[in-house]
């Protein structure tokens, strides 16, 4: 478990704490879903998170480091055979919290803590160096017929700085026309 906040508990000492969030992450991995406080959910969040990473794992030391949070082996069970598979490609995230409003009765912030267990969809990364690598073949035609020329400038090293720029300058001419 992450450390304890400072000052108050969830209703009373920090081993109660820890009792009450570990039932709650024995609550969310049978049903998937919760509805409970924001407070509650927000500490639950790393705690759900953490037991889920061990879960992905899938050894026996990982399943012994659930179990002594979790004492319910049916529930570590559902976690390692059904839930661990379902979130093998997602690095990290593996729960959201939507808010409801505020309770009637003392006006509390409750949630709606779920597990996320879309499949992951691979991003397209679109980045500058992409973009730059497509237009570079526009480039690099040009600067193919100069190789005859290389070895001449290769002689003299003022002249070997001074061509590719002007060999640049005379590729920008062309893609402007």
């Amino acid at each position: 478990m992450p450390t304890p906040t400072k000052g108050a508990r969830l209703g009373g000492g920090p081993a109660h704490e820890r009792l009450m969030l570990a039932n709650l992450a024995a609550s969310l991995f049978t049903h998937k879903s919760i509805k409970t406080t924001e407070t509650r959910a927000k500490r639950l969040r790393p705690v759900a998170e953490r037991l889920i990473t061990f879960a992905k794992k899938g050894d026996l030391h990982a399943r012994r480091r659930v179990l002594a949070t979790i004492g319910d082996k049916t529930v570590v069970h559902e976690l390692f055979t059904e839930i661990a598979p379902q979130v093998a490609l997602r690095e990290g995230g593996y729960t959201r919290i939507t808010k409801l409003g505020f309770r009637k009765g003392d006006n509390a912030s409750m949630v709606q803590m779920e597990l996320v267990l879309e499949p992951v969809t691979p991003k397209v990364k679109k980045s500058k160096t992409s973009s730059a690598k497509a237009a570079t073949p526009v480039v690099e035609e040009p600067a193919a017929e100069e190789p005859t020329e290389a070895p001449v400038a290769e002689e003299s090293t003022d002249e070997s700085t001074e061509a590719p720029a002007e060999a640049d300058a005379a590729v920008d001419a062309e893609e402007a026309k």
